[in-house]
């Protein structure tokens, strides 16, 4: 992959269950660290909207032709509004990335979808579509899912892109911006 590469970090603000909408922002990063372009859409909190929104606010944008990759803070935005990216991959013809800090708990996940959605089986067969996969930092590993690269090349766009700590720049700066969209600044962890 060519150094500078630009890549659309994409991360929701913070909300909660009792807000019907959730900001998503994507941060247009050229590789390392230079901020280019901000975009924003809105999804519904535990909807089905996501994909969709999430390709609409990319396909119209007057910076498509430059994002080179989508990179993803996990699976889903404002809760439970699970991403098919697989779909928004073959969509936009654009390889995506999702990152995770941590192993995701998918017997909870699964219990709480069937819990709170009749349509549970599909949202969990969206978290499952594709397999996480161990990704090594200078910290500590990530876990990722991906579409469009050979995993080799996703790994070096990890590690070109990421600054400090095991987050790359353009989803800490989608998550920075969109929490200090919704509640007037930003803080905690990305």
């Amino acid at each position: 992959m060519k150094p500078h590469v630009r890549v659309l970090g994409v991360d929701d603000s913070p909300f909660s269950f009792d807000d019907s909408r959730s900001l998503v922002v994507g941060a247009l990063v050229r590789t390392p660290s230079y901020l280019e372009a901000l975009m924003k859409t809105e999804v519904t909190v535990d909807g089905t909207d996501g994909t969709d929104g999430l390709v609409e606010m990319i396909s119209s944008s007057r910076y498509r032709e430059q994002i080179k990759v989508i990179m993803l803070d996990g699976v889903a935005l404002a809760g439970f509004n699970v991403i098919d990216i697989v779909a928004v991959h073959e969509s936009l013809k654009l390889p995506v990335l999702t990152i995770t800090r941590d192993p995701p708990d998918f017997e909870a996940i699964r219990s709480a979808l069937r819990k709170h959605f009749d349509d549970w089986r599909e949202r969990f067969a969206l978290v499952k579509k594709l397999p996480l996969r161990e990704m090594p930092t200078s910290d500590k590993p990530i876990l990722a899912a991906g579409i469009g690269l050979e995993w080799r090349e996703f790994q070096e766009l990890v590690k070109s892109s990421t600054v400090r700590g095991v987050i790359p720049e353009p989803i800490r700066m989608a998550h920075l911006v969109s929490a200090a969209m919704a509640k007037g600044e930003s803080r905690g962890r990305s």
